[in-house]
């Protein structure tokens, strides 16, 4: 049933993606609007998850007020890279179980360090959740691994050693 879901979720943002490059939306309400004409009929708490999830954000069109809008590939990869030096600049170690990886940081780093594995949306972690100081907890997907999310983190960030 998961993977059923996930899949509406990948059609949803799909859509959501074309509808926001094709036309000024100014509401979330809107766009739910806009949707429910597309078959998809969902919370406002949904949509802004969706949104959070494809980057999008309000931009100012001057005189006509706010719409979403969605990232440039540029902007896209410019975060990406803010993402993985904020990883490189706050991680110590890392150690994992079956279910778990533990991400030890310099003092002060655990928020950025939990935020940039967060965003960047590694298909084996559920969640992370950062210590007040220099711990972050990865929570990983039923079947993913340690192994696995370090192989995923490498991929993305070849430096870690």
């Amino acid at each position: 049933m998961r993977l059923a879901y996930d899949d509406y979720r990948q059609e949803r943002l799909k859509v959501i993606t074309r509808i926001l490059r094709e036309q000024k939306i100014e509401s979330q309400e809107e766009l739910i609007r806009i949707l429910e004409d597309h078959g998809y009929f969902l919370t406002q708490a949904t949509l802004s998850r969706d949104l959070k999830i494809l980057k999008a954000s309000k931009v100012n069109a001057g005189d006509s007020g706010y719409f979403y809008a969605l990232p440039s590939e540029d902007e896209l990869q410019s975060r990406e890279e803010v993402y993985k030096q904020d990883f490189l600049r706050g991680y110590v170690s890392i150690e994992w179980n079956d279910c778990m990886v533990i991400i030890k940081t310099y003092s002060g780093h655990a928020a950025p360090v939990a935020l940039a594995i967060d965003n960047m949306r590694l298909p084996s972690v559920i969640g992370t959740i950062a210590g007040e100081d220099n711990n972050v907890l990865v929570a990983l997907k039923k079947g993913s691994s340690g192994e696995q999310f370090i192989e995923e983190l490498k991929a993305l960030i070849p430096e870690i050693d």
